[in-house]
């Protein structure tokens, strides 16, 4: 009979490292879980996401605005259209004739490919953001000859329901400007 009570209080110390493990796993879960409800639920978190979706819409837009095939000059057009609004749109509808049948006529495919981009103000609250997108534009002329331009434009979006359009475009200034 002793020998069997020494059997059964053997299992207590492993009773006891069991309850102990529990224990520090239940903790590290319920720490864990509130880490994840905070990051969930922070200001900055979110803010970050919308940044992400303006910066992502302006590159995309920059891009369309830099890229037409005289080929498709409609389908482009349609594409430069659907990616702005405000002023900026209402200008490319008025002149959508005129600048459709110059494209024709140089028969030019345009290309613009998005090399870097940031957001330098947003106001999620009002839906505006700005953007500065670094783009490298290749124009292939009718003769099969091609150049290459870096480009670096300046953005203004609105936000449109859930979407960001451009709602401004210029170049951006190259070079640095004299301080007195």
């Amino acid at each position: 009979m002793t020998l069997a009570v020494r059997a059964l209080g053997g299992t207590r110390p492993i009773l006891a490292v069991a309850l102990a493990l529990t224990l520090v796993a239940g903790g590290f879960a319920a720490w864990a879980g509130q880490g994840w409800y905070g990051a969930s639920h922070d200001e900055s978190a979110a803010y970050a996401v919308q940044r992400d979706r303006a910066l992502a819409a302006a590159e995309q837009a920059v891009q369309n605005l830099n890229t037409l095939d005289h080929t498709e000059v409609d389908q482009g057009l349609d594409l430069w259209e659907s990616s702005t609004t405000g002023d900026l749109h209402d200008q490319l509808v008025k002149g959508r004739v005129e600048f459709a049948q110059q494209v024709k006529a140089a028969k030019t495919v345009t290309t613009a490919r998005v090399l870097s981009g940031a957001v330098t103000e947003l106001d999620d609250r009002a839906g505006r953001a700005k953007v500065l997108v670094a783009l490298r534009i290749t124009v292939k002329a009718a003769d099969d000859k091609s150049s290459e331009k870096d480009s670096r434009m300046l953005g203004e979006l609105s936000r449109t329901g859930t979407h960001w359009k451009l709602s401004a475009l210029g170049q951006a200034p190259v070079g640095g400007t004299a301080t007195g």
